[in-house]
């Protein structure tokens, strides 16, 4: 055995006194046994054949039957750690020893001969014939759609263009009569004032006349909707302690048509305490409300996460209440406490008020929790829960940063298309089912 790695079989070199290894140790071989040599043939491509003519290489070699016929009998598998490179000469021995392993590989003229026929268009079935035949309209299930077709940015532009309409054109019917909608649930954390904040965009720029009423302290719809909210300026508060006119409170917002907003500042945080001597303190905002001399389509109320008399107060002005929940556990505990509570309002305060959407929010299409939630959700509410669900998307929590909703932030981004497929589903329910029912 030689330094190369490479084994010398006896019956090429004609010498049985060489030590040869036992990995060489192959059916119909055996150390002493004698009997013609096997070479790779002439188009062997691992053999490079670089002999000038009348040179020897070695002793005389039989045919290539005789090569394939020793390769037939090797069993033991080729390492492909002893490969040589082609570019060195090599045993003959080594040689038909690899031979068996390494595929054969064609030539040219049988690579084309042997290439599929590429159809160009495909080949319809009898079925689809048929269908065809019986119906001009019909579309099988295998073409590409338009949206299919399209590129991710070009479908990413139809779906911005579609949300923000930069005609103006009323898109989504507007009802009847004034919808108040109060968005509420004492948990926090749930996504009430996004809800607030995109769902009043989306409406405001289809055609619909929106205000939102900022009635947690905290002042988050008013930083979403970029509405100046520090101390000093003329906000809610003043509308229910010391009865200022809303027209008074209320200011466009920049850039949307059609959109006001009734900022909250920190002064609200002392209201629930100052309401509490206050003749007829459940009914402030209503009369607030009703005394606006404007004619808006939506008023949604975003309420604090608690149960206070502010909460109390945006449940006697509604109509309706949007609920939204969080694809979570916790979201489901204290729902029961609100539907209860929103009861007592209705026996007592406003016989009117009805529970009429519930909007999942923050789901998470990788759980099972989420889909848990989901399912747990609709088979309770049934159909008040609607179609469209907010997925989790950073877009969303990225917009109030720069004073802006989604909506506009990143009209093409999953939570933009979803806050906008649920206010067109909310303004569609607005249209079957009259709101004078409850006015």
């Amino acid at each position: 055995m030689h330094d190369d790695g490479r084994y010398d079989d006896p019956r090429v070199t004609g010498s049985t006194s060489d030590s040869v290894s036992r990995e060489t140790d192959y059916p119909s071989w055996s150390p002493g046994a004698s009997g013609p040599s096997a070479v790779p043939a002439d188009n062997d491509p691992l053999v490079v054949q670089n002999e000038s003519p009348g040179q020897s290489t070695g002793p005389e070699l039989p045919d290539s039957t005789a090569v394939r016929r020793a390769a037939d009998g090797l069993t033991r598998p080729v390492n492909a750690a002893e490969v040589r490179p082609t570019s060195v000469r090599r045993n003959t021995a080594a040689a038909v020893r690899f031979e068996a392993a390494v595929p054969h590989q064609p030539v040219a003229t049988a690579v084309r001969d042997a290439a599929p026929v590429v159809v160009d268009k495909p080949v319809a079935s009898t079925e689809s014939l048929a269908a065809v035949t019986s119906d001009p309209t019909y579309v099988s299930r295998e073409t590409p759609t338009r949206e299919e077709d399209d590129p991710p940015l070009a479908m990413e532009a139809m779906r911005a263009v579609q949300i923000l309409n930069p005609s103006g054109e009323v898109s989504m019917p507007r009802p009847d009569r004034t919808r108040v909608m109060c968005v509420a649930n004492q948990k926090g954390g749930v996504g009430k004032t996004t809800t607030t904040v995109n769902l009043a965009v989306a409406l405001a720029l289809h055609g619909n006349r929106v205000l939102v009423v900022d009635l947690d302290p905290q002042g988050n719809a008013s930083t979403g909707l970029n509405v100046p909210h520090h101390t000093g300026i003329p906000d809610v508060y003043d509308c229910l302690i010391n009865s200022v006119p809303l027209a008074e409170v209320a200011q466009a917002v920049e850039g949307i048509p059609n959109l006001w907003c009734v900022p909250a500042t920190i002064d609200l945080a002392g209201a629930e305490i100052e309401l509490v001597s206050v003749v007829a303190r459940e009914s402030r905002l209503d009369r607030a409300i009703a005394a606006y001399p404007g004619q808006f389509d939506y008023v949604f109320i975003d309420c604090p996460p608690s149960l206070g008399l502010l909460t109390v107060n945006a449940l006697v002005a509604a109509q309706e209440v949007l609920i939204p929940i969080q694809c979570e556990y916790y979201a489901l505990e204290g729902l029961n406490q609100l539907i209860n509570n929103i009861n007592l309002v209705r026996q007592h305060l406003n016989p009117k008020l009805d529970v009429s959407t519930i909007l999942l929010t923050m789901y998470d299409r990788r759980t099972r929790l989420a889909d848990a939630v989901e399912q747990d959700v609709r088979n309770h509410f049934g159909d008040k829960v609607l179609q469209s669900v907010i997925p989790r998307n950073v877009r969303v929590s990225e917009a109030p940063s720069y004073g802006q909703s989604v909506m506009t932030y990143d009209p093409g981004s999953r939570g933009a298309t979803s806050y906008f497929e649920a206010a067109q589903e909310i303004a569609e329910r607005g249209v079957k089912e009259p709101v004078g029912r409850n006015a």
